[in-house]
This record gives structure tokens, C-alpha cells and sequence, in this order.
């Protein structure tokens, strides 16, 4: 009954909404808010992540080795992992941001390590800090994240004022990234890289010539490998050219323009270029017109080789193509048939009348008549005495049996004679056969009993000298001492006081007054010989 009471005496309670922001939730919201705005932050900033595959991970270390370009940190490693194949490591990486542009598949990465090349010395700095990878960023090329670490430092020229050409060689040679591209023995520029030709003929190397020495390279400059010393023997003597010693060392290029040639424009940048062996060959005009002949040998060929002369009158009218060694089983012959070129643009034609016999329009009738009426052959001989390389000579032997031309397959076959050495060696073999055939023994003895004879023979010579001293030298000695006397004698009565000289003095003035009388008569009888029966005409007046 009592709470029957109370119940009807409360009040009934009712419910009242709160409006107002408690300032609990501020905390939270600023907290949000300032993780959403670092998180946009970090997302914003954050550059690429890449990956890079490199044979070893010699000198690289995760969270440690950075990435530079022009000793500029642009990013780090943070991961280095195994391929599957465990054939190369993967090296993750972050970039700072904005490096993405230049990330392309030209763009190149490689470790930088402490390095001497020829004559230059790089990366000393790794030293202390140890290794880092470089980079040098492209922006030509498609975008990509993925690259392939080269094993070699190349050469940065990006933004480097010059321009950059290509040189197409038939091998690399010494020639290796950085070294150096000569003009007229100054440096001007060098080897930035280097990849095998199209199909993998030749070798495509790429240079960077420094500004303004660009500007010497022309349309028809010439580029040749200039590593090494080139020496070359002529009859001026030995001549020595080296561009300088880091070329003699780890190889170069020089450039330059052809001689008695009109400068041409500047080339443009990736411009095509060959380059020559060396620099002689640079000065070697090229040919579009080649015939091929070929030569039959059945001598020893050592010392002829793809690329030896062809000359005329010591004059190179082409070159040697090919060597072979084959067997004739119907004449049971070997033979060395020797295939050449012949360029016949290098021979000026002059008094040229009509086209018959033109060796560039009609070279087999030309080949014809030098052949067989004017008495054209091929000989080897010998075309540098330091190295015993040969050559082949064409000249003219009229007064050689005739030979006609004809083909062997398709090529023309032209006469071939003995080389000089090959005629030289069978004089040699005839004499050396002629020597064999000398009785020497017999001869030898023979020689012997002369000289035997001859020892007995001036035995006796001697012998009878002496006796002829002692036997006759005493009465020599008489005989000499009574001719002594009797010349002595003939002297007294020869002297000049003696009656003998005397009385030959009074007859020789007698018979000089007698020749002068005998003259004077010869005289008179001359003018007046009537003389002689009448007298003198002076008498008969009288």
C-alpha cells in the first residue's frame, strides 16, 4: 500500500538531447588529419622504384650505396636479391622524385669503382666510401623500369656542348670507352661505346667530339684508328708516326681532312663515317668498276696474302681476293689459283677513238689481245724485303711463246711465268747439281801428288844452288876483279890526253872539212851542172 503511494507521488523523468561538439574529438581528427596530409606528403614525394640486373654485387650494399649522377645523390639501393638462375644479382632501387622522365630504355646504370685506363685515372673517392652506382639518364626511348647494369663505365656527354657520329670498322682493335679521338695530335674528343654491327658484320663505334672541335668535322673527313706506332719503310727512308703514348697504349682515333680536297660542310650530329685501317689508307681512292681474273701458280705462294698488290709497271691497278690450293688428278699437278681485282678506273685512257678494246666497257677483249698478241703475264715477286710478303706483277714478255686466254669457270685465266725467287732457286738447284757432278776426290788427290812434286822438285832447285855458290863463286869473283882491270885500262887510253884521243880529234875536223867541200861541189853542180865538162864559166872568160 505504501509503495503503492510513492509510485503515485513521483514525478516521471524525462530525457533531455545534448547539441553541443565535445572537444574530445578535436585530437583525434587534427591527428588524422595531419597523417593524411604526411601521407599525401610521402605518396607525392616518393620517386619510381626500379630494378637493375648486374653480373655481381662486388662493392653494394642494401640501405648503403647510393645512386649518383655528377656525384649528385638522386637515390639508394634498398634490396639485393639472386636471380632464380643465381646467373646475376637484382638490385632494387629508389629515385628521388622526378627522375621518372628519364627513365627510359636508353638510360644506362653501372658501378663506379676506382679504375685506370691508359691515362686517366677514376673513381679514387671509392676508396674511402666505397662503391656507387652511376647513371646517365636519357630521355629519348621508351619509359621502362627495368634495366640491365653495363659491366664497363661509359662516358657521360649528356649536356656537354659537342656532337656526337658514328664510325663503321671492320673489327674493334684496341680501341676501347674513353679512349681518345685525335685531330692533327690534339685530343678533341673520345670513344663513348661501342656494339657489333647489323647481322654482326663490323663493328659500329660511337665517338663525341667536344665543341667547337666539332666543327672540323666534315662531310668527307676522314677517320682512321690511329693505335699503335705506324712505321712505314719506302725510299724516303723510315718514317714514324705516333699520335701520342696513351694511343700507343689503350688505342685511338684521328681525323682529318683528305689531301688536295675542298672542305665540305659540317657533318651533322650521328653522322656515318668509316674507319680506316690507317692513315695511308685514308688517302686511297675508291673504285666502283672491279674485274676479276684469275692466275694459276704451281709454286710455293708463302708471303702472298688477301689484300697484296696487283701492280703494272709498279703502279697498283688492284688487289688479291682469294688463295686456294687444289689438285689437277688428270695432270697429277698441284696448283694455286689466285684470284684478283683489277680496277681499271686507276689507268687513265688517252687517244681513245671509238669504244673497241676500252678495258672498262669490253674488259675480256682488252684482257684478249694484251694477253695474246702483246705477251701479258703474271709473276710473283717479292714486294718488301723486311717481311718477305710477295706481290703480283703483270708485264709484258713478247718474245715468250703465245698463249691464248680462256675461262676457268667464270673467270678469265691470265699466263703465269716463274717468279724471280723460283728462277732464282732452280739456278741455284742446276749449280748445286753441276757442283755434285765434280770429281773433287779425284782431284783432291791429283792436287796432293802435284804439290808432292813440286816440294821434291825446288828440293833439287835448292840443292843445286848451293852447289853452284860454292863451286863457281870463286872464279865469278877472278873474272870480276880481271874485268875490273881491263876496264881501268880502257879507261887510261880513252882519256883525254892519250894520242887515240888525240888523233881522232885531227880525223874528225879532216872529214868535216871534206863534207863541207863535197857540199859546195853538190851545190855548183846544182845551179850550173855544164860545169862539170866546161869548167867554171869565170876560166873560160879568161
Amino acid at each position: 500500500m505504501v509503495s503503492h503511494q510513492v509510485e503515485e507521488l513521483a514525478a516521471e523523468a524525462g530525457v533531455q538531447v545534448k547539441r553541443r561538439f565535445s572537444i574530445v574529438w578535436i585530437v583525434p581528427l587534427v591527428a588524422l588529419l595531419i597523417g593524411g596530409w604526411l601521407a599525401f606528403k610521402a605518396i607525392s614525394e616518393k620517386g619510381p622504384t626500379i630494378t637493375i640486373t648486374f653480373s655481381n654485387a662486388e662493392g653494394m650494399e642494401a640501405g648503403k650505396t647510393k645512386i649518383k649522377y655528377k656525384d649528385v645523390e638522386v637515390g639508394q639501393v634498398e634490396k639485393i636479391e639472386l636471380s632464380q638462375s643465381i646467373s646475376h644479382v637484382i638490385v632494387t632501387a629508389k629515385l628521388v622524385k622526378g627522375g621518372e622522365q628519364y627513365l627510359t630504355d636508353k638510360t644506362k646504370f653501372w658501378v663506379v669503382r676506382a679504375r685506370v685506363h691508359g691515362g686517366s685515372v677514376s673513381g679514387l673517392t671509392t676508396l674511402l666510401s666505397g662503391a656507387y652506382i652511376g647513371v646517365d639518364p636519357c630521355q629519348d626511348g621508351k619509359p621502362t623500369r627495368t634495366f640491365k647494369g653495363l659491366d664497363a663505365q661509359p662516358v657521360v656527354t649528356l649536356g656537354q656542348p659537342g656532337r656526337h657520329f658514328r664510325l663503321n670498322a671492320d673489327a674493334l682493335g684496341s680501341l676501347d670507352i674513353g679512349a681518345p679521338v685525335y685531330y692533327r695530335q690534339i685530343q678533341v674528343g673520345q670513344v663513348v661505346g661501342y656494339k657489333l654491327g647489323q647481322g654482326g658484320r663490323g663493328v659500329d663505334i660511337q665517338i663525341f667530339i667536344e665543341a667547337p672541335h666539332h666543327k672540323q668535322v666534315k662531310e668527307n673527313t676522314r677517320f682512321w684508328n690511329a693505335s699503335g706506332i705506324d712505321v712505314t719503310l719506302n725510299a724516303q727512308g723510315l718514317k714514324v708516326d705516333v699520335q701520342s703514348l696513351i694511343s700507343v697504349i689503350s688505342g685511338g682515333i684521328a681525323f682529318d681532312q683528305p689531301k688536295d680536297s675542298p672542305p665540305g660542310d659540317e657533318a651533322k650530329d650521328e653522322a656515318a663515317f668509316h674507319l680506316y685501317q690507317d692513315r695511308a689508307s685514308t688517302n686511297e681512292k675508291s673504285f666502283s668498276i672491279r674485274n676479276y681474273y684469275l692466275m694459276l701458280f704451281n709454286q710455293s705462294v708463302r708471303g702472298l696474302y688477301i689484300g697484296a698488290p696487283v701492280e703494272l709497271y709498279g703502279i697498283k691497278v688492284g688487289e688479291v681476293i682469294d688463295l686456294n690450293l687444289e689438285f689437277d688428278v688428270t695432270n697429277k699437278q698441284f696448283l694455286v689459283p689466285v684470284l684478283i681485282a683489277v680496277e681499271p678506273e686507276r689507268i687513265r685512257v688517252v687517244n681513245q677513238k671509238d669504244g673497241n678494246g676500252d678495258m672498262r666497257k669490253t674488259p675480256y677483249v682488252f684482257l684478249k689481245e694484251m694477253v695474246e698478241q702483246r705477251g701479258l703475264r703474271a709473276q710473283l715477286q717479292n714486294g718488301n724485303l723486311l717481311t718477305g710478303q710477295l706481290m703480283v706483277n703483270l708485264d709484258f714478255y713478247p718474245d715468250l711463246p703465245k698463249k691464248t686466254l680462256y675461262f676457268k669457270g667464270k673467270y678469265p685465266v691470265v699466263p703465269t711465268i716463274p717468279g724471280t725467287f723460283q728462277q732464282l732457286q732452280e739456278s741455284v738447284v742446276k749449280l748445286i747439281g753441276n757442283l755434285e757432278k765434280v770429281p773433287f776426290r779425284e782431284i783432291g788427290a791429283e792436287v796432293r801428288l802435284v804439290l808432292q812434286e813440286t816440294q821434291n822438285t825446288l828440293k833439287q832447285i835448292r840443292g843445286l844452288a848451293e852447289k853452284l855458290t860454292q863451286d863457281t863463286a870463286p872464279q865469278a869473283k877472278a873474272t870480276l876483279m880481271d874485268l875490273q882491270k881491263v876496264l881501268l885500262e880502257m879507261q887510261k887510253t880513252l882519256n883525254q890526253d892519250s894520242p887515240l884521243n888525240y888523233n881522232a880529234k885531227k880525223t874528225l875536223e879532216e872529214l868535216t872539212r871534206t863534207l863541207r867541200t863535197v857540199r859546195e861541189l853538190a851545190e855548183t853542180l846544182d845551179k850550173r851542172p855544164q860545169s862539170i865538162i866546161f869548167g867554171k864559166e869565170k876560166e873560160k872568160h879568161e
